[in-house]
């Protein structure tokens, strides 16, 4: 099926739903919440689905709806297909006259997020009354006549009416190629978080500072991966990776060399570079000696549970990321006693982190070995 854009009709949101914020449970962190249970916990990030864990409480909101957050850059909206806890900052949209399915939602997810993004920031906050008086671009309902008008204007003020069956055979039209492994799930190294270690974040790397930012207006967008370079920047899409750019014309002082972990600081964003890249502004880049593209994979998912900490007003500048205190598994004898450095290079207490297990956990994942 083919989009036809130039054909679709404006619709204003709050004409087709309504929005508020979803219930939570006071007083209670991501990290008290996020105890081992089964009920997805939906807090301010733009990755995972809004998932920040998973929790044994009750369900807050009931699934089958759209949420954002409204401390972001227009890049949250998620569709929730299952019951979840809300938390502070997210909002739910509530369909008014029509039931939306899953497939419909989930086109609407993919509008809003390309009509938003990036249009909001710690300064002009995506609140709920502006996302309701926003109007984004739908297929719209047609006979041989022409557009098929509603003369009670329920869905717009022009008496349009989306689409709901195109966007429903549009999302069951895309294709795609099953992803093989030959992993199998009972190999996974066990993991025993009660016998992992704290270790500041700052003492297991050799190199944190901000990168030289260049100004997107400046590059040229380049379609191909011949003579062209990832621009990074504080996205939470593709890796960090707003689109790629013309290579020829960027001065190399601006390149960043590969095998890096990149982090936006103002919104808390974490992903491993394993090629040569240039960045936007409020990038900042790590590097250590130990780091690769496995246990890079690792290190990340940990880094990334900390966004939710971070917001606007909360920048995660360097000097948090160094202070960051994550838990990770260490080295140990034969008796399992743990192995002491005595040049105490990873931690105050000498522990070691076990790099190997976690290149190792990686590895045996479900289609770890397609990384």
């Amino acid at each position: 099926m083919e989009l036809n854009v130039n054909e679709w009709k404006e619709f204003q949101i709050g004409k087709m739903f309504e929005i508020y914020p979803t219930k939570d449970y006071k007083g209670m962190s991501n990290t008290d919440l996020d105890d081992g249970g089964t009920t997805p916990v939906i807090a301010n990030s733009a990755i995972n689905n809004g998932i920040n864990g998973f929790s044994t409480l009750p369900p807050t909101e009931e699934g089958n709806i759209i949420t954002f957050s409204d401390t972001t850059e227009g890049n949250t909206f998620f569709y929730q297909p299952d019951d979840f806890i809300g938390f502070a900052h997210v909002q739910g949209m509530h369909p008014i006259e029509h039931k939306w399915s899953e497939k419909q939602l989930l086109f609407l997810a993919t509008v809003l997020t390309y009509t938003n993004c990036n249009l909001f920031n710690y300064g002009r906050k995506m609140r709920r009354d502006t996302i309701s008086a926003s109007k984004v671009k739908l297929p719209v309902q047609k006979n041989d006549n022409g557009y098929i008008i509603d003369d009670k204007k329920t869905f717009s003020d022009n008496g349009y009416i989306p689409d709901w069956e195109f966007m429903e055979n549009y999302i069951k039209s895309i294709h795609y190629k099953k992803i093989t492994t030959d992993n199998a799930t009972n190999e996974m190294p066990a993991i025993k978080i009660d016998d992992w270690q704290e270790f500041k974040f700052g003492d297991l790397i050799s190199k944190i500072y901000k990168a030289k930012a260049l100004n997107k207006e400046e590059l040229l967008i380049s379609d191909e991966k011949e003579n062209s370079i990832r621009y990074i920047t504080r996205t939470a899409e593709d890796n960090g990776c707003e689109f790629r750019a013309v290579l020829n014309d960027i001065n190399p002082a601006f390149i960043e060399d590969e095998n890096a972990i990149s982090i936006g600081d103002t919104t808390a964003t974490c992903f491993y570079q394993s090629e040569k890249f240039i960045t936007g502004d409020h990038m900042v880049v790590v590097r250590a000696d130990w780091l690769n593209k496995i246990n890079a994979l690792f290190i990340v998912a940990i880094l990334n549970k900390e966004q939710y900490k971070y917001s606007y007003g909360r920048a995660f500048l360097m000097d948090r990321i160094k202070d960051t205190i994550i838990k990770l598994p260490i080295k140990k004898n034969a008796d399992g006693t743990a192995i002491i450095d005595s040049t105490h290079k990873y931690s105050q207490n000498g522990y070691i982190p076990d790099w190997k297990f976690m290149e190792s956990y990686i590895n045996n994942l479900p289609y770890g070995d397609r990384i």
